[in-house]
Parts: C-alpha cells; sequence; structure tokens
C-alpha cells in the first residue's frame, strides 16, 4: 500500500493536526514569490514546492474503503515522499530508524557531531555537491582512523548530513551513530572501555584530511572559486585554521532504544518541524528556536522565535532541499558492509510492520480503519485520481474485476 493519511475536511489538514503547516503558508504565497524571486529557484526547489503543497491532498490520489455492512466510508490520501516534506521526511525516519535498529551492533553508540568553520560556507555554496561528498567522507574518516589508531578496532558508523542551523542558516555538519566498539583483526566485537576521546588529534585529523582534499580539487581545477593564485588560497586556508573545527560526543548509550531516538532524531527530517511553526499572519510566518548562545538557570539553550517576511523565509528555507541524487544518510566502516560479521552480535530484528496504518494506530490507540459503528474493519473499495485530462476512478491490481488488469473510469 501507498503512503497514506485519513482524510479530513479541510485542504491540508489530516491526521496528526499540527496548527500551521508549511503547504497552507506556500499556498498563500509562493505564486506570487515566483513573480520576483528573491533568489533564482533551483529545479529541485520547484519540485519541494510541488510535492509539499499537493501531498496528501486530491492531487495526489484518494483510496476509499468502506465498511461492508453499513456503507461508511474511509477517504486516505497519498503522500508526496519527497525528502524536503516535513510530514513524509518524519514517517520515512521512523520507519528507517526501526529498520537499521536490526543492523547495528549490540554494544553501546555515541552520538557524534562534526561541523566546519562557516568561513568555508561561501565555498560550499558554490560546490555544494563535491564539498558537501567532501564533508560526510573525510569526518568518517577521522573517527575510523582515531578508533583503529587508539584501540585498533574498525568501528561501525552511520552519518547524516544536515545543512541548517537553528535559524535556517547555512551550517553545514555531520551528525553521526558511532559503534562505542567495533571489529578486531579476528573479526571478533569488542567494546571500548571508558569515554575517552582525543579531541585535538580528531580535531587536527578532520581538518587536516579535509584542506588536503581541498587543495587537491583546487590544484585539479574542479573547485569553483574566486582565488587569484594558489598562494591566496593557502592564505585563506591558514585564517581558516585560526577557526575552530568542532567535534562534540554525547556520553555512549546503552540501549537500542536510545540509539534509536538520537537516529530518529538527527536521521532525514526536514530542516524546519512543522510543530514549532508559531504564527502565521499576512505575509509573516514565525518559527521557534533554540539560541545557543545564550543559557538559562539550567544550562539549556533559550528558545526564542524568529519572524520573518514570506520573501526572505522561502530563500531562507529552500537553500536547504536537498541536491539531486546527493545521498544525506551514509554508511562507513563495519556498518558499510555487514555480511562477514556473524549476527549474534547485532540487535535482534524484531518483526514489526511499520506503514501509515500502525504510525496512525500508535499515535491514536485505534485502528484508522475501524469503523466505529460496527465494529468490523473496513475494506478497500476504489481510489480517484486527478489529471490533466479529468478525475479518473480506477481499481488497484488484482481487486478489479478482471484480476491481471487495471480498471479506470473518468468520472469528470
Amino acid at each position: 500500500m501507498c503512503e497514506c493519511a485519513i482524510h479530513t475536511p479541510q485542504k491540508h489538514d489530516w491526521f496528526g493536526e499540527k496548527k500551521y503547516r508549511l503547504a497552507t503558508f506556500f499556498d498563500l504565497w509562493w505564486d506570487e514569490y515566483c513573480k520576483h524571486p528573491k533568489h533564482f529557484i533551483q529545479p529541485e526547489q520547484y519540485k519541494a514546492v510541488r510535492d509539499i503543497r499537493s501531498c496528501r491532498t486530491a492531487a495526489l490520489g484518494v483510496d476509499i474503503y468502506s465498511c461492508p455492512q453499513c456503507g461508511e466510508t474511509t477517504e486516505v490520501y497519498h503522500n508526496c515522499k519527497n525528502r524536503f516534506c516535513p510530514t513524509c521526511s518524519w514517517n520515512d525516519t521512523v520507519r528507517w530508524a526501526e529498520k537499521v535498529k536490526g543492523n547495528m551492533l549490540n554494544i553501546p553508540h555515541r552520538h557524534v557531531v562534526f561541523t566546519i568553520p562557516h568561513h568555508l560556507n561561501f565555498l560550499i555554496i558554490r560546490n555544494k555537491f563535491i564539498l558537501l561528498n567532501t564533508l560526510m567522507q573525510t569526518s568518517a574518516e577521522a573517527l575510523k582512523d582515531w578508533i583503529n589508531y587508539k584501540f585498533d578496532l574498525q568501528p561501525g558508523i552511520i552519518s547524516v548530513l544536515h545543512t541548517a542551523g537553528e535559524q535556517k542558516d547555512n551550517h553545514f555538519h555531520t551528525h553521526m551513530i558511532l559503534s562505542w566498539g567495533g571489529v578486531d583483526k579476528n573479526r571478533t566485537v569488542k567494546q571500548i572501555k571508558g569515554i575517552y576521546v582525543n579531541y585535538d588529534y580528531l580535531k587536527s585529523k578532520f581538518r587536516g584530511i579535509f584542506e588536503k582534499r581541498l587543495i587537491d580539487l583546487y590544484d585539479s581545477g574542479k573547485l569553483d572559486h574566486n582565488f587569484t593564485d594558489i598562494i591566496e588560497f593557502k592564505r585563506f586556508l591558514k585564517r581558516v585554521n585560526e577557526k575552530n573545527w568542532i567535534i562534540h560526543f554525547e556520553n555512549p548509550m546503552d540501549t537500542p532504544s536510545d540509539v534509536i531516538r538520537y537516529i530518529g532524531r538527527y536521521s532525514k527530517r526536514a530542516c524546519l518541524s512543522e510543530r514549532k511553526i508559531t504564527r502565521m499572519e499576512n505575509e509573516l510566518i514565525a518559527f521557534k528556536y533554540k539560541d545557543n548562545k545564550h543559557k538559562d538557570i539550567n544550562g539549556k539553550p533559550i528558545e526564542r522565535e524568529l519572524v520573518l517576511n514570506y520573501r526572505d523565509f522561502f530563500p531562507l528555507l529552500l537553500q536547504h532541499v536537498p541536491l539531486p541524487r546527493f545521498r544525506l544518510v551514509r554508511y562507513y566502516g563495519i556498518y558499510s558492509n555487514r555480511g562477514h560479521i556473524s549476527r549474534e552480535y547485532f540487535n535482534e530484528i524484531e518483526d514489526t510492520s511499520i506503514n501509515w496504518k500502525s504510525l496512525q494506530q500508535s499515535e491514536t490507540g485505534q485502528d484508522p480503519l475501524l469503523c466505529q459503528k460496527c465494529n468490523v474493519i473496513k475494506t478497500y473499495s476504489h481510489s480517484i485520481a486527478q489529471s490533466n485530462n479529468g478525475t479518473y476512478i480506477y481499481y488497484r491490481l488484482g481487486l478489479t474485476p478482471d484480476p491481471h488488469s487495471t480498471f479506470f473510469q473518468k468520472v469528470a
């Protein structure tokens, strides 16, 4: 079954209703913004907005389920599955996290963040695909090198790229789930004792590998830049070296549920959660963010509100739309090839099916297709889809009068 959601009367309100939705704001102001955009709109950005606006509406199709006894129907709307859609990306994250859980070593893991200085942002913006690849590769390489050097182990790493800061400005960093242990030369899994981290070594290693790749790209002519010569370029790198190359480690997490919680939080979700949107008033939109530079009495970041006009909000948000064919989630070390390690070292895989029905049932405690009057499960009846030529009714393969064909009928 495709990804769907239970229908409710308003166009963009469905199960899991939030107070504000990005689709609503795009519906109001996107067409007006496109007449005079602040920046050039990339094809993938157009596609992301189109998908978000049509997600879980009649434009993508509706499945109709009916009660076999009383005939009461439920409309289930399809979703867009775009990586930038805040609802679809969350559902995708939940399923992915459950799948990954069974492929992780049954040892503690640590959440690690690698961040590069903002002085490199202008280079990354001009060379996004190649330098974001470099960021993910070099951060994982630095971790593997240190674990191998210090503990003589090959770890497993799950790496996720993030490009946005709290205020949705450019903040390029990787979130990683690092196995706090790994495989030794005898193919035996061992756990690392203690929480020691050599930050100076890691920062130096990370910076050194990344800058060597930058110089190689410059020498090969693959780097888009405005430096006059190699001397000016190396002077720039020297100034960058004066800035902090930030690496952060959380304490080891022992239980798989703790690891999955972090995987879910720092994986493939859209950069702005709709639950953080606080206001939509005329041309303005506001959302909450954490001010990490200012702490409260408990040492936690102060929560503030950022208010933007749509002409500033749209380009700020859309600069984080994933590049086409760019892998946001990657696996390194032993997690890149788990076939040569005994299954006994991995977490047990639970036989759980994660789909739209189970996600909604977990939220409400009720089967979304249960007829409340008759207490029976509603069955699939037909589907409705829209196209440029009109509206069609159809039946899925195997559920038509002829089980070997799909039946279409134009209704409008």
